[in-house]
């Protein structure tokens, strides 16, 4: 099944719709209210039958209670601490990690995503994320994965030079990351994509665009860390609910600081309001992002002086 959060002609409110030959059948519900079981979402009478065509959509989890963002795939995590000029921590190979993001950042396909206050160095990430359908606490990987309600196409927008000042404190990415993420547009059971399972992922193109022309990606079927190992991991000493948001990590070559770093920075300039973004999985689809300019940064004024 193929989920949706799409605006309301009638009545401009955001409701779930399910995609069935090209018309959303849409539920008088929010999408995160029917995750718990979707299958029984899908047999309800819908509110409104829609075509598709020209249907405004948001992420499929507009408001999510959490936003985790693991670091998954081994050629980025390479690739990325070499450009910041660090090797990757024994740690990495050992167990997932992750860093929470912003809830309130998220935006939905052909959003507008202006560039970080004070940011020269804009960047994308391409990553698939899975949204947690039935919430739990020390989940086993099984049970993770059996509690993935779908999978959805995640973008995580980074201002790279916040980040590298930012990374020296040791405390994890903040404002370099916390302008936005994008989200959608639709929402894949994971029945979908069974066919084109792989190791710990699965055999699907994830990749970018830059005005139209193809940057890098790789293969979700590369990741080293499964969805269920990782939501495994969140869910230690702590609850999932429905509605989490949960990043792979950026896919190898997936992002402008990797590109950079390898190919010259002519070759892959940071972005820049006016041009835009296209970042595609394959079997789920593609979000699209204008990037615009952002705000200039608020003066904090000096800090008070140490003893």
């Amino acid at each position: 099944m193929r989920w949706v959060t799409y605006v309301s002609p009638a009545d401009g409110a955001e409701r779930a719709g399910l995609l069935r030959d090209g018309r959303v059948h849409g539920f008088d519900a929010a999408l995160v209210d029917l995750l718990p079981d979707l299958a029984a979402a899908a047999g309800r009478e819908p509110a409104e039958v829609l075509p598709e065509d020209g249907l405004v959509l948001r992420a499929p989890v507009p408001r999510p209670p959490s936003v985790r963002d693991f670091l998954s795939f081994e050629q980025h995590a390479r690739n990325a601490a070499a450009a910041f000029g660090r090797e990757v921590s024994p740690v990495w190979f050992e167990q997932p990690v992750f860093y929470f993001t912003n809830p309130a950042a998220v935006r939905g396909p052909g959003e507008p995503v202006p560039v970080s206050p004070g940011s020269a160095a804009f960047d994308y990430e391409v990553e698939v994320a899975a949204v947690v359908g039935r919430g739990g606490s020390d989940l086993t990987p099984e049970e993770a994965e059996a509690a993935i309600a779908g999978y959805t196409v995640f973008v995580d927008w980074s201002a790279r030079d916040v980040q590298g000042v930012e990374s020296k404190i040791g405390l994890g990415p903040a404002k370099g990351k916390d302008g936005a993420t994008t989200i959608g547009p639709v929402l894949v059971t994971p029945d979908e994509l069974e066919p084109y399972r792989s190791g710990h992922g699965y055999a699907l193109r994830m990749s970018a665009s830059v005005d139209g022309v193809e940057q890098g990606g790789g293969s979700w079927a590369d990741v080293r860390w499964s969805f269920g190992q990782m939501l495994a991991y969140a869910s230690r000493g702590t609850e999932l609910r429905p509605g989490d948001v949960v990043g792979s990590g950026t896919v190898g070559t997936g992002c402008l600081l990797e590109l950079r770093s390898l190919h010259g920075e002519e070759r892959h300039p940071w972005l820049r309001p006016g041009v835009e973004v296209a970042v595609t999985i394959e079997r789920i689809g593609t979000v699209t992002a204008p990037i615009v300019a952002g705000t200039d940064p608020v003066p904090l004024g000096p800090p008070a002086s140490g003893s």
